[in-house]
């Protein structure tokens, strides 16, 4: 029996806790483990026998990479709002400075689900209090200016940065397009991005086979033509932003002491990359 039939992309959300949770050291996240979902963890075993055993650690790197950027300005006061596009359960706005003001953006069913269970949470002590505004959005419908309109709201005229992790594969170029284009109009000079994607070489490695013969068969809402991989010249040609910093997993790997298990081509290295808006 194929027990990872009708996976949703919101089930993702579940699973990448699960993997932060069995690595806290590396990812840096001790409240992963309050996501514990016994349907995400059949899943999150199926996945690694079918796709690559080393997902544990590509998700906690990558968690651990924006962790420690987005601590550091912060620490220098370049930031005042945390965006999270395709929050999912992430827990950063527990693991970051109080005084941040957070807008986790995701699935309008994901988002309630989680506003409520934090709420629940913070009231038994189990989390501290955090200011944290949720947006339930569908990439795939026209958001733009009901988005915008809301941002405006709660961003006004503060500084942002804006997340956008474990998104971007899933959705279609169209859809890509349009999301950087809001992201240039609703920042100022000095705000930042930082994003999460694949580049086209990883087509060629044997655990990408298996990711697409998996997600083919079982994630059931990625949009038409999703499954995307993006180019370095993407981020660097991007207009009104300067790419300031480039990381992937292997180079991460090395700053934060965590010896890669497998073979490159059984390894899905994502690359990270810090963009500041310019003009």
């Amino acid at each position: 029996m194929n027990r990872t039939k009708n996976i949703h992309v919101s089930d993702t959300a579940f699973v990448t806790c699960g993997f932060r949770r069995l690595n806290e050291a590396l990812s840096g996240d001790s409240y992963a483990k309050l996501w514990y979902n016994s349907k995400a963890e059949i899943i999150l075993k199926d996945y690694l026998a079918a796709v690559s055993t080393e997902e544990i650690n590509t998700h906690c790197i990558r968690n651990r990479f924006f962790l420690e950027t987005i601590k550091t300005v912060v620490k220098e006061n370049k930031i005042e709002v945390l965006i999270n596009f395709g929050a999912g359960f992430s827990m950063y706005p527990f693991l970051l400075s109080e005084k941040l003001l957070h807008i986790e953006i995701d699935k309008p069913e994901l988002v309630k689900h989680k506003s409520k269970k934090i709420q629940q949470w913070v009231k038994d002590y189990k989390l501290p209090a955090r200011k944290i505004n949720f947006i339930g959005i569908d990439f795939s419908e026209k958001y733009e200016n009901q988005l915008r309109q809301e941002l405006k709201e709660f961003v006004g005229e503060k500084k942002c940065f804006i997340l956008i992790e474990g998104v971007l594969f899933f959705l279609n170029t169209n859809e890509i397009n349009r999301l950087f284009s809001l992201f240039n109009t609703i920042q100022s000079i000095g705000d930042y991005i930082g994003s999460v994607s694949y580049t086209h070489n990883i087509k060629t490695t044997d655990a990408y086979t298996r990711l697409i013969k998996y997600a083919t068969q079982g994630v059931k809402d990625a949009s038409n033509d999703g499954f995307q991989t993006i180019e370095h010249e993407f981020y660097k040609t991007l207009k009104n932003y300067k790419l300031i910093n480039h990381q992937d997993y292997f180079s991460c790997s090395e700053v934060y002491n965590n010896q890669p298990k497998c073979e490159k081509t059984n390894i899905l290295n994502e690359h990270f990359y810090i963009l500041k808006k310019q003009k």
